[in-house]
C-alpha cells in the first residue's frame, strides 16, 4: 500500500507535467491557427484589391469570423501568463486596427469603384495614400513580431515543462524501481521469517513423529501458540500419550501371557511326562507277560504324548515370533544350509541340489534357519518316492532375495495351497505322518514379519515348490519387535 501511494503521488506529478506539455502544444497549435487566419485575411484582401473578384474575399470573411473565438480560446489558455496574454491582446488590437482602419475602408472603396468601372486600378482608390504609406504592412509586420515573441515564450515554457516531465519520469522510474526491489526483498525476508518459524515448529512435530516411530512414546511437544499447528501439536501429544499407555498396557499383558504360557506349558508337560513314565513302568513290570496288543497301545500312547509335547512347543514357538528381540548378523546361506542338512540327517535315498552361488544376508540367523528347516523337513516327510530330490534355487532383485525349495513328492491340490499355512492344518492323518500342523504357520509368520512373502506352486503327483522372499534391508527396530497378544 505504501508503494502504491508513493507511485500514485509520483504519477500525479508526471501527469501534471504531461498536461502542461500537452497544453503547450495546444497553445502553439491555436497560435498557428490564429496566425494562419490573419494571413488568409491579408491574402484574400490583396487578391480582391488586385482583381476585384469577390471570390478572393471568401477566406477573408471566414477567417474574420473565426479569429475572435481563436483569440478568446488562446487567451484562456495563457490566462496565468501575463506576458503572453499581453502579446495576444496586442496581436488582436493590431489586427482589429488593420481591419477597421485599413482593410475594410479599402474593400468598401474597391466595391464602389467597381460599380462604375470594372476592376479599377488601385491608384484610383481614395485610400491609395494608406497603401503608399504601407500602413497595412506595418500593422501586419507588428502582428508577426508579436506572434514570434509569443511563440518563443511558449517554446521556452514548453521546453522547461518537458525537462520537468523528463525529470519527473526519471525520478518516478528510479523511486518505483527502488520501492519495488525493496518491497520484494521485504516480502522475501518476511516470507523467510514466517517459513523459518513454521518450519521450526513442523520440524519439531516431525522429530516427535520420528521418536514415536522409534518407540519413544513419552516425548511431548511444547507449543504455546494458538493456531492450527498448535492444535496439531496437541493432537500429536495426545496420540503419543495414548500410544504410550496402550503399549505399556500391551507389554504388561504380554508379560502376563508369557508367564501364563510358561505355567500352562509346564503344567501340561508334567502330566504328559507322568503318562509316558507310567506306560514305561507298565512295560517293565509286566515284561513278557504283557500282551502284544497292550504293548502296541502303550507305544501309541507314548507317540501321542510326544505329539502333544511337540504341539505345545510349536504353539509357544509360534507365539514368541516377533515378541523377543533377536540379534542380527551376517548369515552365510550356504553354510547355514549345510548345518541344517547335518542336523536333519538326510535319508540315503534323498538327494539335494544347492546352488554354488548363495548370498550372505544380514538378518536374524535363527529365523532364516527355521524357515529352511521346516521347508526341507516337510519335503522329506511328505515324499514317498524311492529316490527323493530336493532343489534349492536362488534369484536376486533390487530389494529382495528370492529362495525356492522344490521336491518331487506327492504334491498338493490347489484347494489346499492357502490352508496349509494355517495352524493345525495337515494334508494327511497325524497317525499316518507325524505332524503338529504348526511348521508352515511358523514359516509364514516369520517370512511376513521380516517383510517378505511365501507361496506354494504344486499339483498332485508332481511335487511342490515353496517360494519365499527375504528383504535385503533388515526391518527397522520397530518392525522387528512389535509386542502383540
Amino acid at each position: 500500500m505504501a508503494v502504491q501511494f508513493i507511485n500514485y503521488s509520483l504519477s500525479k506529478d508526471v501527469l501534471e507535467n504531461s498536461n502542461w506539455v500537452a497544453q503547450s502544444q495546444i497553445i502553439i497549435r491555436n497560435s498557428s491557427a490564429l496566425q494562419r487566419n490573419i494571413i488568409d485575411m491579408e491574402t484574400g484582401f490583396r487578391g480582391y484589391l488586385l482583381t476585384g473578384d469577390e471570390e478572393y474575399l471568401t477566406p477573408y470573411v471566414q477567417a474574420k469570423d473565426q479569429i475572435p473565438s481563436l483569440v478568446q480560446a488562446l487567451s484562456s489558455l495563457v490566462a496565468t501568463q501575463p506576458e503572453q496574454l499581453d502579446h495576444i491582446e496586442k496581436i488582436y488590437n493590431f489586427h482589429t486596427k488593420w481591419v477597421t482602419d485599413f482593410a475594410e475602408p479599402l474593400i468598401k472603396q474597391k466595391r464602389e469603384a467597381t460599380k462604375n468601372t470594372p476592376n479599377p486600378a488601385i491608384t484610383t482608390l481614395k485610400g491609395v495614400q494608406m497603401l503608399k504609406n504601407a500602413v497595412g504592412k506595418t500593422l501586419i509586420d507588428s502582428t508577426r513580431v508579436r506572434f514570434k515573441k509569443f511563440n518563443s515564450i511558449e517554446y521556452r515554457v514548453r521546453e522547461s515543462r518537458r525537462e520537468l516531465l523528463d525529470q519527473s519520469i526519471g525520478y518516478t522510474r528510479n523511486v518505483s524501481t527502488f520501492l519495488t526491489i525493496f518491497s520484494v526483498l521485504l516480502g522475501l525476508g518476511w516470507a523467510w521469517y514466517i517459513t523459518r518459524i513454521i518450519s521450526r515448529r513442523i520440524n519439531t512435530m516431525v522429530k516427535l513423529a520420528d521418536k514415536i516411530s522409534k518407540g519413544d512414546y513419552k516425548t511431548q511437544i511444547s507449543d504455546t501458540e494458538d493456531d492450527e499447528l498448535s492444535k496439531l501439536s496437541a493432537s500429536l501429544n495426545i496420540m503419543a500419550g495414548t500410544i504410550d499407555r496402550n503399549i505399556t498396557e500391551l507389554e504388561r499383558k504380554n508379560k502376563e501371557l508369557d508367564q501364563f504360557a510358561y505355567v500352562v506349558s509346564h503344567d501340561l508337560k508334567a502330566p504328559l511326562r507322568g503318562i509316558e513314565n507310567a506306560s514305561r513302568w507298565i512295560e517293565e513290570d509286566m515284561d513278557h507277560s504283557l500282551p502284544a496288543r497292550i504293548r502296541e497301545y502303550l507305544k501309541m500312547m507314548r507317540v501321542r504324548v510326544h505329539r502333544m509335547e511337540n504341539l505345545i512347543n510349536g504353539i509357544l514357538d509360534l507365539a514368541r515370533i516377533g515378541r523377543t528381540k533377536k540379534m542380527e548378523e551376517l548369515v552365510n546361506v550356504r553354510q547355514l544350509l549345510d548345518e541344517i542338512l547335518e542336523s536333519i540327517s538326510l535319508p540315503e535315498h534323498f538327494r539335494i541340489e544347492i546352488p554354488k552361488e548363495l548370498p550372505q544376508i544380514y538378518s536374524v540367523r535363527i529365523y532364516l534357519e527355521q524357515v529352511f528347516s521346516n521347508l526341507i523337513s516337510n519335503a522329506i516327510k511328505y515324499n514317498d518316492k524311492p529316490e527323493g530330490l530336493i532343489r534349492i534355487k536362488f534369484t536376486e532383485s533390487s530389494q529382495f532375495y528370492t529362495f525356492s525349495v522344490t521336491d518331487n513328492g506327492n504334491g498338493i491340490d490347489a484347494d489346499y495351497h492357502d490352508r496349509i499355512f494355517i495352524i493345525f492344518q495337515t494334508l494327511q492323518e497325524r497317525d499316518a505322518v507325524e505332524s503338529t500342523g504348526v511348521g508352515l504357520a511358523i514359516v509364514k509368520k516369520i517370512v511376513e514379519r521380516q517383510g517378505g512373502s511365501i507361496w506354494v506352486e504344486s499339483e498332485p503327483g508332481k511335487g511342490s515348490t515353496f517360494t519365499f522372499t527375504w528383504p535385503k534391508m533388515p526391518p527397522t527396530e520397530t518392525n522387528s519387535y512389535i509386542p502383540s497378544i
